[in-house]
């Protein structure tokens, strides 16, 4: 009997209850079967159920709800205030939490804190949600994504130098650049989002795939504040991450073919003593 409702149950896609109702009457699984399709009651009973659409109403709503924290009643974006109940409501540390990136990708945050109602709509909507549980649920797959898949990483990484640069400035300074790399490139590296990719030249090192370590991000911070003046452009925020992928435990292999390879020798035979020190410098276009 149970292998007969197995195999009700995996054609049909029928309940347990259903497959033992239709077998006790028709004996036969193929009759039971055949009976249980010319019952439309039947059928439409055991197919999967799309999932509601999210409200536009609930979503505006929750904008309004958000919005109401402006101390300009005749804004049109959730800002900081609002920001930091959303955080609160969703259960998310704002300092400490890189999922916000993601959240502010998803929802095509313009600036850091801000959320419009365009965005806010279109971006819950992609991902399925329109209250704070499902959110709750939704924030979990983010973190887990942005920590373990690249092509996601990558993208939700260019967004964040976007949407925290101050209006008409090129770069970052180099404070803020270092406070989103302290939460984005642990998380990259515990998850797998930033893991080595192993050289292809055929070289044998076995040191390669440890790669890019925790401590090495502070060694770049000390090179950027020892370097002083100039912010963290575009280039070298993007650049980084590349470097981060495929560097080595030993600083020896790099991309020979890329834009800065010429800097990295300059600055090798100026300084061929601080080996460390060089490499990072080949991130940073203006000082080669």
């Amino acid at each position: 009997m149970e292998d007969s409702i197995a195999q009700f149950c995996g054609v049909t896609g029928a309940s347990v209850k259903d497959a033992k109702r239709y077998l006790e009457k028709y004996k036969r699984v193929d009759i039971a079967i055949d009976s249980f399709y010319n019952d439309p009651n039947a059928v439409f009973a055991a197919t999967p159920k799309r999932p509601e659409a999210p409200s536009t109403s609930k979503l505006n709503a929750l904008f309004d709800k958000y919005k109401a924290y402006l101390v300009d009643p005749d804004g049109d974006d959730i800002t900081m205030d609002g920001t930091m109940q959303l955080c609160e409501d969703l259960d998310v540390s704002p300092d400490e939490d890189c999922v916000l990136y993601a959240l502010a990708y998803e929802l095509k945050s313009p600036k850091m804190g801000e959320w419009n109602r365009k965005g806010w709509i279109e971006g819950w909507k992609n991902v399925g949600c329109d209250n704070i549980p499902s959110m709750k649920a939704s924030i979990g797959r983010m973190r887990t994504r942005l920590g373990s898949d690249p092509a996601y990483f990558q993208k939700v990484y260019v967004h964040t130098f976007d949407f925290a640069r101050a209006t008409g400035q090129r770069s970052l300074p180099t404070e803020t650049a270092q406070a989103f790399w302290s939460t984005l490139i642990p998380h990259g590296l515990q998850g797998g989002a930033l893991s080595h990719l192993r050289s292809t030249d055929g070289d044998q090192d076995v040191d390669m795939d440890s790669g890019w370590k925790e401590q090495y991000t502070q060694w770049w911070f000390d090179f950027l504040t020892g370097k002083g003046g100039k912010g963290v452009s575009k280039d070298t925020w993007v650049m980084f991450t590349e470097f981060v992928r495929t560097i080595d435990s030993k600083f020896e292999k790099y991309d020979m073919e890329g834009t800065h390879h010429v800097g990295y020798i300059k600055l090798q035979q100026r300084n061929p003593d601080d080996h460390i020190d060089s490499c990072l410098a080949i991130l940073d276009r203006r000082f080669c």
